[in-house]
């Protein structure tokens, strides 16, 4: 099954990948009809593959968590979504950074479209990444795999405080103890490597025993 690094639609002003989830106003997105025509910093799609072929893009990824009154991570949310071609698999917030974005602001997005407005995220007052994972197209390089692009990405762990609400392409989200988020079985049904991406955030809490 090819594996994807999840990007978000058009149809919310933000999101358009492969005619989904991602920023209108990137000039790494593809779009069509006039606003297209009347945006020379928009991408066609053989555009959009051609910048993939030659150039890094840039990603961030956030593992949405529910912490105790003392911080402690007590559940991590995993997402439940839809691929273009119909296939069902478990992942993460993520989603591409758009041109002239902060990397605060495109984190905030994304785990808005993805969780919707009432999930009340709790960004870091830093935004410093608790790793920083490479995607390569080539399966073997690192833990992290993407049969498009060479995807660079700042993941993030993030508690919500809200209720949590999937929109787009993102079906529903399933609350997992910490030991439940870091096991074998759950990493087998994580798509490009993100298995590896949960143990890595959760150890870097200290939620991972």
């Amino acid at each position: 099954m090819p594996v994807r690094t999840p990007d978000p639609d058009p149809s919310d002003d933000g999101n358009g990948d492969d005619a989904r989830r991602e920023p209108l106003g990137s000039p790494f997105d593809q779009a069509t009809g006039p606003a297209a025509a009347g945006n020379p910093g928009w991408l066609s799609e053989v555009e959009l593959t051609e910048i993939r072929r030659r150039m890094p893009i840039l990603y961030v990824e956030a593992v949405p968590v529910r912490t105790d009154g003392m911080g402690a991570v007590v559940q991590v949310g995993i997402l439940l979504r839809a691929t273009p071609i119909g296939e069902i698999s478990r992942t993460i917030v993520s989603g591409r950074v758009r041109y002239g974005e902060t990397v605060r602001d495109a984190l905030f997005r994304h785990l808005e479209n993805d969780l919707g407005p009432m999930a009340f995220p709790l960004l870091p007052p830093q935004v410093t990444p608790f790793t920083v994972a490479e995607y390569f197209p080539l399966p073997g390089m690192t833990a992290f795999h993407d049969d498009r692009q060479h995807a660079v990405s700042l993941a993030y762990v993030v508690p919500v405080t809200g209720t949590c609400e999937p929109r787009q392409d993102a079906l529903e989200v399933t609350w997992l103890s910490p030991e439940e988020a870091s096991s074998d079985a759950l990493a087998a049904e994580m798509e490009g490597g993100r298995g590896t991406l949960i143990r890595l955030a959760l150890a870097s809490v200290g939620a991972l025993r």
